[in-house]
């Protein structure tokens, strides 16, 4: 019975590696297959490093995906304490300024659990935004969709590290504020190579993290599998990905990496043959709203109205005409005693009793001493 049991322990350990070994084998002939193919395809071969298991990877295999993910990594410390201060107070007015609404682009701001991302220049498609799932299958969204990069991340971030010869001139034009709070994450991924041209450059600030590569996700509850590399960003480093490292594996922000407030700029060129989308989403109530709030005169400007237009409410109409017409009635006293009389007309006369008599109906309400007052002042008249 032992010996049953040995061999067939021997056998399922043999089943294993022959699986392996064919899985292995399958991978390494699609990503022969997706380096000869042409620029549509780059996607596809990226796919494999998306999807690429790097726990069963030996001790050497690793080694070599190290190296070559360390040839594409370039990092930089530029930023003093005080400059970071500066560019992290204007983190601070984006978040509020997209809390009120004031960001009129339906596309500028992109809220998810702990993570907040605001868009400038250029956004695209990604994630649960697809139709399709998958690699090569984002959109830049349409013009307009997006508002344009605020000046201070020219005058601040841009040409700070023009300065330092890091990026050349008028290479941006696209950039990313992610704003994450403790515990937030992105999920594993490749920034779009059918999109954005390499390097991609971030500065991090408010607080130290790390960007993880090789990671696998599961989520309820989230997990992430042991990375291949754990790059240390320090608050205010620069960083700069490209070959390996930005299309031939993904990387990552795990829950566990960000333990305080910490917010990453994300520069970008957009290629110019990259695809876009043509219709555009219909704006959040919110946005909306404050459209609706910038586009019509306030309440305060109908409200002053004069009291012969139909639009303006009704009740205050009875009341501003009630006390215009004492106020007329207080100036023909104060005329009468400094100034001689004026010479009264039949159609004068007229009016003055229309006058009376509509003020007279509007007393009835008031109290009984305006009432025998005016029809004192009617018999008056008559007689």
């Amino acid at each position: 019975n032992d010996h049953a049991v040995i061999k067939r322990k021997i056998n399922m350990a043999s089943d294993i590696r022959h699986r392996l070994g064919t899985k292995r084998k399958r991978d390494s002939e699609t990503r022969a297959s997706g380096s000869n193919s042409n620029d549509e395809n780059i996607s596809t071969s990226k796919n494999t490093a998306i999807n690429k298991d790097y726990d069963n990877l030996g001790f050497g295999e690793k080694l070599g995906e190290l190296r070559k993910i360390h040839a594409g990594i370039e990092q930089k410390s530029i930023f003093t304490n005080e400059e970071c201060e500066d560019i992290e107070a204007k983190i601070q007015d984006v978040a509020r300024a997209a809390d009120r609404g004031y960001y009129k682009c339906p596309h500028t701001v992109d809220r998810a659990a702990l993570r907040n991302k605001y868009f400038f220049g250029e956004g695209y498609t990604y994630g649960a935004q697809l139709e399709k799932r998958g690699p090569g299958m984002e959109k830049l969204y349409a013009r307009g969709d997006v508002d344009d990069i605020p000046d201070w991340i020219y005058e601040l971030v841009i040409k700070r590290l023009q300065r330092a010869k890091i990026i050349p001139e008028n290479f941006v034009n696209s950039a990313v504020i992610n704003d994450y709070q403790p515990g937030g994450c992105i999920v594993s991924h490749v920034d779009p190579i059918h999109i954005f041209h390499r390097p991609i450059v971030s500065v991090s600030f408010f607080s130290d993290s790390a960007l993880s590569f090789g990671c696998r996700f599961s989520f309820k509850p989230i997990r992430t599998t042991e990375p291949v590399l754990c790059l240390p960003l320090p608050r205010g480093a620069v960083t700069m990905l490209s070959g390996y490292a930005a299309d031939g594996v993904t990387h990552c922000i795990r829950p566990q990496d960000v333990t305080a407030r910490r917010a990453v700029i994300i520069l970008r060129r957009v290629r110019d043959d990259a695809p876009r989308m043509e219709c555009t989403t219909p704006l959040s109530y919110k946005q909306l709203r404050y459209t609706r709030r910038h586009s019509y005169p306030s309440r305060k400007k109908s409200r002053s109205r004069s009291p012969d237009s139909d639009t303006g409410p009704q009740k205050k109409h009875k009341r501003h005409s009630y006390h215009s017409h004492h106020s007329r009635k207080h100036s023909k006293h104060s005329r009468s005693s400094t100034s001689p009389p004026r010479k009264s007309s039949k159609k004068s006369g007229k009016k003055q009793r229309r006058s009376s008599k509509d003020t007279s109906s509007r007393s009835r309400s008031r109290s009984p001493v305006h009432k025998r007052s005016k029809g004192k002042r009617d018999d008056a008249e008559s007689n």
